[in-house]
């Protein structure tokens, strides 16, 4: 990378770590759902997944099994998550949202999206046909990287 476009991506880096701080002055569903940072990933993965093993989760986690089934246990308690017969192999369970932990990934990312169309809402069009062209250039990039 060149010393412009260096200068230019820090710049940017440091526009959105001022944006999430400004997020995080808010009340959101992320911050009083009171679950640990390893539930939140569990029910935001299984979430993405439509459903996961608790061998994914553990593999994912970087934790044991056992450790794995006690964040479960904890989610199911919530009744945020619920386990089922694996359809394809009975001997393996999978973790699933219920309606509760659906709801739950729901809000948090509505909230998420209601903060950015706020600052919006404060563009005018020129402006939000540039954003438009950039965030979707970048998510073609996202997903050439990390798949949709």
């Amino acid at each position: 990378m060149n010393d412009e476009r260096e200068e230019l991506t820090r710049r940017i880096l440091e526009n959105q770590r001022g944006i999430v701080k400004a997020f995080s002055r808010l009340q959101s569903p992320l911050f009083s759902s009171n679950l640990t940072m390893r539930q939140l990933t569990v029910v935001m993965m299984v979430s993405v997944r439509g459903s996961a093993t608790g061998q994914e989760l553990s593999h994912h986690l970087g934790v044991a099994l056992g450790t794995v089934t006690g964040i479960v246990d904890r989610l199911v308690a919530h009744g945020l998550v619920s386990r089922h017969e694996d359809p394809h192999d009975r001997r393996v369970r999978r973790v699933e949202l219920t309606p509760a932990g659906l709801k739950l990934v729901e809000q948090i990312n509505d909230a998420g999206l209601q903060q950015y169309q706020s600052i919006m809402n404060y563009l005018d069009t020129d402006m939000l046909h540039c954003l438009s062209q950039v965030s979707h250039r970048m998510r073609e990039v996202a997903e050439d990287l990390y798949g949709t």
